[in-house]
């Protein structure tokens, strides 16, 4: 499996616009975050956790040449706003895109992209699958389980993904003891660690560190990284052993 970083910034990404800060003026390219996903290919697929304002760039800057699904965490702006883009694959493959979430997140998708399923729909329009599916309750798709685990994120429920003893949480404030059980012996652990100042839905460093040292994974890569965390380098000096930045278009391979 390999695994793509999209993105590892924050709702407003980094830099952020007309923002004076040194993080936001860095010339440190791992300090320019576009809004958080990442790409997945196994088993000749590929298939993307969430599609934000950056999907479309995101797609030309992987050359990501095929789409076979996505996986949507929640409903928020930066993290489904660039699925209409997902009619450039739907033209190339001449087949619909499946898209897996919870309800809620298809209701909203439902209303945010009303044109996508109407009863007329106008030429060009995304075609879509709506599939879903349910916290703890594991789906096969193209040859490996895909656990969802469901994370809060202040009061709106979150999916995160197992595959394997890989695992990616974005989005969350509080971890269930149902999940913490989804999650044991997780090798790799992708974790959103917003900023170190406390936030009332992300986790800040602190709370992130406290996560990955329960759950105990080889490696924890922190992503949805705030421009109020620090420049990359000096997030880095702040990491216990086995504790990474991730950014935008690292690759690991597993």
């Amino acid at each position: 499996m390999r695994i793509t970083f999209l993105g590892t910034g924050t709702s407003q990404g980094v830099p952020v616009i007309a923002c004076p800060c040194s993080v936001c003026h860095s010339e440190d390219r791992r300090d320019k975050r576009l809004r958080s996903s990442i790409l997945m290919d196994y088993n000749d697929h590929t298939v993307i956790v969430d599609t934000g304002p950056d999907f479309r760039y995101q797609m030309l800057r992987a050359d990501v040449q095929r789409l076979d699904a996505v996986l949507m965490t929640h409903s928020h702006k930066d993290h489904i706003a660039g699925l209409d883009d997902v009619r450039a694959f739907n033209y190339q493959q001449q087949q619909s895109i499946p898209i897996y979430s919870n309800k809620a997140t298809h209701d909203a998708l439902r209303k945010e992209f009303y044109y996508a399923f109407s009863d007329y729909k106008y030429p060009g329009v995304p075609q879509l699958e709506l599939e879903e599916i349910f916290p703890a309750e594991p789906f096969e798709l193209y040859g490996k389980a895909i656990m969802p685990l469901e994370v809060m994120h202040y009061k709106m429920p979150v999916l995160g993904f197992r595959i394997d003893n890989f695992a990616y949480i974005t989005d969350a404030k509080t971890i269930s003891e149902e999940t913490y059980e989804l999650l044991e012996g997780v090798e790799i652990l992708v974790l959103n660690a917003l900023q170190q100042e406390p936030h009332i839905s992300h986790l800040t460093l602190d709370e992130a560190i406290e996560v990955s040292n329960r759950i105990q994974p080889n490696q924890t890569y922190l992503t949805h990284i705030s421009h109020r965390f620090g420049k990359h380098i000096d997030i880095e000096n702040m990491l216990p052993d086995g504790f990474f930045v991730a950014y935008d278009q690292l690759v690991l391979e597993f």
